[in-house]
């Protein structure tokens, strides 16, 4: 079986966590339809605060439902759309992909992988001590961000649960996802 959407969510206002939904409808260069996040320029509020004619390289969040399976191993409850995603996947390493991977989402939408998420505190809010879960460090002693993957949208479509996820990588040399 390969690689699948497992749940899709989204929600108007900010929140945390984004309700699953039957279906949603990416728009081209903007993201989510009716998303609090979709948009040309970022929708961030920490990032707005900073700059809101930033580009909005945040307007498709992508989880692998894998992550929800360590983090019961670690005695936390996540389910699909708690930690803010709008996709959630099964069967592909969205973290091991190259930034500017294109991300065939079902048979019409397609969306290009800009970097990784980088949680903020309120995800202890949410649940004390998942922060430390996602963001950790590695061999070496390098951070990583295991929160999902930020994306674009290059092709617009619907996606629902049981749609293929298919990846394709750019050319040239691949460039390590990096905190967007």
């Amino acid at each position: 079986m390969g690689a699948m959407v497992v749940a899709v969510s989204s929600n108007g206002t900010y929140s945390f966590t984004k309700p699953n939904r039957p279906s949603i409808r990416l728009l081209s260069g903007l993201g989510v339809e009716g998303d609090v996040h979709a948009g040309v320029t970022v929708k961030h509020r920490f990032r707005m605060a900073k700059d809101p004619s930033q580009v909005n390289l945040r307007q498709v969040h992508l989880i692998q439902e894998e992550l929800f399976e360590e983090l019961r191993g670690a005695g936390f409850t996540v389910a699909a759309g708690e930690l803010g995603e709008n996709v959630t996947t099964r069967g592909i390493d969205l973290l091991g992909l190259p930034a500017g991977t294109l991300l065939r989402l079902g048979d019409e939408a397609v969306v290009e992988l800009t970097g990784l998420r980088n949680p903020c505190a309120q995800i202890d809010t949410y649940q004390k001590g998942l922060l430390k879960q996602v963001v950790g460090r590695g061999d070496g002693g390098a951070v990583t961000h295991r929160a999902g993957v930020m994306s674009v949208v290059r092709e617009g479509g619907s996606v629902r649960p049981g749609d293929s996820v298919v990846a394709e990588l750019p050319d040239g040399p691949h460039r390590p996802l990096r905190i967007v």
